[in-house]
């Protein structure tokens, strides 16, 4: 009863705060939304209807790959293939203060193997936001959890190729829920931001069975020296240069109860369910050219993260659990080709260190920016280094050229 009055009241104020009438400006176009972090150089192409009671912006981004990779004991492969293909919409309609944004995805990498009786994943965003003013974006719908930093940011903001081993093991991912975020950025004196969801904590597109199990999930943000510039927290790298030095500290905390998949937003799914922590840390720094960026992520679990077939004991499944930390560093010179090093390192937890190995990654990169990240060259030598539990290693390496485009 007390989570059915909340909601009423959410929406009872929601509605009593949305009859406002607002004078358009040049800037009504420019989204700023906090939840929607995506990397965008322009404004992609914009229609606004005459009597400008509403807007639609179109933008579509691809990467292009190919990729030699030698795996320990395989033999070198090739791979080329069209890693991410998006299509993007967002505008406003009846008034500049109620905005929409839609993300489809197609490249297969992104839709995933389609498998019979589960969902297609081309949905990545559809979500509608109330933006009383410059401070607060309200949310409903499917979108980026405030999370770590290199999950939020647009795929199209990354210095290489793809994101860190523990972003991809630890992350917390896109959500169906509503969100609140109190924004309070100011050029050249100390700034921070306020960001909370609840969720389904079930993933994108999920139509599983309803259950009583929610994920809740808060972040602050705090810059020191005040925000970047060109909201430079977006995208990885000095691509603009900062006169002065910036810094952005992080923290974001997520409970997601009966999570039913590996990953909890994200993995294959559980025996049974689990209730799992997450903690993740993040540093951004930039000046002159120079980036550095620090990370830690954890997740733990309420009981062992181990889950049993009950039809067959002998086959599990289980929720990754453990902690890592990542280190990146660049040089972005005058002619914009930037230098790239990043390390990171992954300790699984001892519930499941017989079943997934320690891992540790070596990245270096040159990037050669054309259009800022909005289209760019990159190439990538990538070494890992898996450390299993019976005291075996492997040691895997690729080295990949990759272009991209968007608007």
């Amino acid at each position: 009863m007390k989570k059915i009055l909340l909601l009423s009241l959410f929406f009872i104020s929601f509605i009593g705060t949305s009859q406002v009438t607002i004078k358009q400006t040049k800037d009504d176009n420019d989204l700023k939304l906090s939840a929607l972090p995506y990397y965008s150089f322009g404004k992609g192409l914009g229609l606004t209807s005459p009597d400008s009671i509403f807007q639609l912006n179109i933008r579509f981004r691809m990467q292009n790959r190919v990729t030699y990779l030698e795996n320990d004991g395989e033999n070198g492969a090739y791979d080329g293939q069209i890693r991410r293909l998006r299509l993007r919409f967002d505008g406003y309609v009846g008034n500049p203060k109620f905005l929409y944004a839609i993300q489809l995805s197609f490249a297969p990498g992104d839709v995933g193997e389609i498998r019979e009786g589960e969902n297609i994943n081309i949905i990545r965003d559809a979500v509608v936001f109330y933006r009383p003013n410059r401070h607060w974006n309200l949310s409903f719908g499917q979108t980026k959890l405030p999370g770590n930093r290199q999950r939020i940011n647009s795929s199209g903001g990354l210095q290489l190729t793809d994101r860190t081993i523990n972003n991809a093991k630890f992350t917390v991912d896109r959500d169906f829920g509503f969100q609140v975020h109190n924004l309070n950025e100011f050029k050249d004196k100390f700034s921070y931001n306020f960001k909370a969801a609840i969720s389904t904590g079930e993933g994108r597109n999920s139509t599983e069975k309803p259950d009583d199990g929610v994920a809740v999930t808060g972040k602050v943000e705090a810059f020191p020296f005040g925000a970047f510039s060109k909201d430079g927290t977006n995208f990885e790298g000095d691509i603009v240069r900062e006169k002065k030095p910036k810094l952005m500290v992080s923290g974001a905390f997520q409970q997601n109860n009966h999570a039913r998949r590996t990953q909890g937003q994200l993995g294959n799914d559980l025996f049974d369910t689990r209730t799992m922590k997450s903690v993740m840390l993040d540093a951004m720094f930039k000046y002159n050219g120079w980036a550095a960026m620090m990370s830690y992520m954890s997740r733990t679990t309420n009981k062992n993260a181990v889950t049993f077939n009950p039809d067959d004991i002998t086959e599990t499944s289980f929720a990754y659990v453990g902690n890592g930390f990542d280190y990146q560093a660049s040089y972005n010179t005058k002619s914009n080709y930037e230098f790239i090093a990043r390390y990171s390192v992954q300790n699984v937890a001892n519930d499941i260190r017989a079943l997934a190995p320690n891992t540790k990654q070596y990245s270096i990169g040159v990037t050669k920016y054309i259009w800022e990240h909005a289209f760019k060259l990159q190439t990538e030598l990538n070494f890992d280094t898996l450390n299993f539990a019976d005291g075996t290693t492997k040691n895997n390496w690729y080295l990949r050229f990759q272009v991209e485009i968007g608007i």
